[in-house]
C-alpha cells in the first residue's frame, strides 16, 4: 500500500528536532566542541534535505504541502547561516577567553599533531616555560601572538587574544576581547593572513613622556612587521606602546596606549 501523505504538522516537527551529538564530540577538548558540532550540525541538514527530497518524490503534492516545504529550505538554510550561534552551549560561552600561562590541553594537541608551527590558522600556544622574566621579552611575544590573525579559521578577533593571553594581564584579555577591533575588520575586508616575521622592543621616545621605569613597572615601544596575505600581499609595521607590569611571579603587559 502507498505510504500515507504527511500532513503539514508532521513536516513542521522536522523543524523541532534537536541534534542528538556523538559521545566523540561531547568528549572532545572544549577548543574543538563547537568546530566539530557545526560539522555534525551541517551533515545532519544535509541528510535531512536529501530525505525530504526523496519523500516528495514519491507523495503527490498539494498546495499545503509545497508550502512547508518552502518553509523547511528557508528555515534550513537561516540554521546554515546562524546556527553556531543558536545551538553553542555554556562551555562553548565560557571557553572564549582565557587568560592562563599554562597552555591548555587542546595546545598539547595541536602540538602533538604538529599543527603550532604550520600556519596562523594553528594557535601559536607558548611551550609549558613561558618566559615572563625579561619585559622585552614579554613584550615582543606578546605582540607577536595578538598580531598573528587567520580570519578564515578564527572565529573572531578573541582567538588572537587567547594567544596572547599568556603574556597578558586578565583585565587587560578582557578588555581586549570585549571591545572592537577595527584592525581585524579591515583585515577581513583584505580576505588577509596577517603573520608577524620580525618584532622589536625598546623603552619609549621621551617625547611621549611615559613615566619612568621602576621596578614593578615598564614602558616598551614594541614595533611588528606584519606581513598579509590577501586578495594583494602588503608588509605593514605595526608599533605598540605597551606598559608592562611585575606581579611578583614575572612580567606582563598590563596596558596598551589607545586600548
Amino acid at each position: 500500500m502507498p505510504e500515507e501523505e504527511k500532513t503539514p504538522e508532521q513536516w513542521r516537527e522536522l523543524l523541532r528536532a534537536t541534534y542528538d551529538y556523538p559521545e566523540e564530540i561531547n568528549d572532545a577538548p572544549r577548543r574543538r566542541r563547537r568546530r566539530l558540532r557545526r560539522e555534525h550540525r551541517h551533515g545532519e541538514r544535509a541528510r535531512t534535505a536529501e530525505w525530504i527530497k526523496a519523500e516528495r518524490r514519491r507523495e503527490p503534492t498539494t498546495p499545503a504541502v509545497a508550502l512547508v516545504v518552502v518553509a523547511v529550505i528557508l528555515v534550513a538554510g537561516a540554521l546554515a547561516r546562524f546556527g553556531p550561534h543558536w545551538f553553542s552551549d555554556d562551555d562553548d560561552r565560557a571557553s572564549s577567553v582565557t587568560a592562563t600561562a599554562s597552555p591548555s590541553p587542546a595546545d598539547d594537541d595541536d602540538k602533538a599533531a604538529g599543527t603550532a608551527s604550520a600556519s596562523p590558522s594553528a594557535s601559536p600556544s607558548p611551550s609549558a616555560a613561558v618566559d615572563l622574566s625579561d619585559p622585552d621579552t614579554v613584550a615582543k611575544e606578546f605582540t607577536r601572538h595578538y598580531l598573528t590573525r587567520n580570519p578564515p579559521v578564527d572565529d573572531d578577533h578573541t582567538a588572537a587574544v587567547r594567544r596572547a593571553a599568556p603574556w597578558a594581564m586578565p583585565a587587560l584579555v578582557e578588555n581586549l576581547a570585549n571591545s572592537s577591533d577595527p584592525a581585524w575588520d579591515k583585515l577581513v575586508s583584505q580576505g588577509g593572513v596577517s603573520t608577524v616575521t620580525a618584532v622589536t622592543a625598546k623603552p619609549p621616545a621621551e617625547s611621549l613622556r611615559l613615566p619612568p621605569d621602576t621596578p614593578l613597572r615598564k614602558w616598551r615601544t614594541v614595533t611588528a612587521t606584519v606581513h598579509v596575505a590577501g586578495y594583494t600581499d602588503d608588509t605593514q609595521r605595526t608599533t605598540l606602546q605597551t606598559e608592562l607590569t611585575n606581579t611578583g611571579d614575572g612580567w606582563h603587559v598590563s596596558r596598551i596606549l589607545g586600548v
